[in-house]
């Protein structure tokens, strides 16, 4: 059962890295459970709803601010289980940003809680050395 879980958590967030760097926020968005949490940069923020989430990212637009600052795409460096249950999974995961040019840009380490809800999997809650 565990392996079952972990191959469809993982595929679940091959989606969620692939739909941030296509800077599709809400087919990133649908890979989240709602409400959803993120602890970075020193606060604590909550979306109830997936609008919520959307509204937030897109004014300022999140993509447009990041590829200011440098960034092209991300990737997954690591992606470590920590907890596993039938319903809900806590990853270590390790993220590098890259640049037009595909040279490394920052690298973060988070923990992800991915929740299975209805029968659907989503990052329900993220912490983040990230900003």
């Amino acid at each position: 059962m565990s392996e079952e879980i972990t191959d469809q958590v993982l595929e679940l967030l091959d989606i969620w890295m692939e739909a941030f760097n296509n800077r599709d926020i809400e087919g990133w968005s649908s890979t989240h459970n709602f409400p959803h949490v993120r602890i970075a940069g020193g606060q604590v923020s909550l979306w109830e709803t997936q609008n919520d989430y959307i509204n937030h990212f897109s004014k300022p637009n999140m993509f447009e601010y990041l590829e200011s600052v440098g960034w092209h795409h991300s990737e997954w460096v690591s992606r470590d289980f920590d907890l596993i249950s039938e319903d809900k999974v806590h990853v270590s995961v390790v993220f590098q940003r890259y640049d037009k040019e595909n040279l490394p840009h920052s690298k973060y380490e988070a923990l992800y809680v991915v929740t299975k809800i209805n029968s659907k999997w989503g990052v329900q809650a993220r912490s983040s050395l990230a900003p």
